[in-house]
């Protein structure tokens, strides 16, 4: 088994339970054969981009590329422990005068 096609068979094998949805279930939604989802879930092959693409549509996730510089950042926001979310400032605040404005 490839521990990259393993991680993201179990990230998908996750989605789906999450979404309380049997292979079968989402082999009807995708037209990818039920015993290919579980051969994806179990990293038993290599994954084709395009049933990638179709089982993660199906699980209302989107496949994106990420820099490798940028995926700790993307890791810290999956994970919600931003340390610096204490500290940031809203690119955006309403003043007070504002709101009286709008009245």
């Amino acid at each position: 088994m490839i521990g990259s096609i393993a991680h993201i068979g179990a990230g998908l094998k996750a989605a789906r339970k999450q979404k309380e949805l049997s292979q079968r279930e989402l082999s009807k939604k995708t037209k990818v054969p039920q015993s290919h989802i579980s051969k994806i879930e179990n990293g038993a092959i290599d994954l084709q981009t395009s049933s990638l693409i179709q089982i993660s549509r199906a699980l209302e996730m989107e496949l994106m590329l990420v820099p490798n510089h940028l995926i700790p950042t993307f890791k810290s926001l999956l994970r919600g422990d931003n340390k610096t979310a204490k500290r940031q400032i809203p690119m955006y605040r309403l003043d007070l005068e504002e709101e009286d404005e709008d009245v």
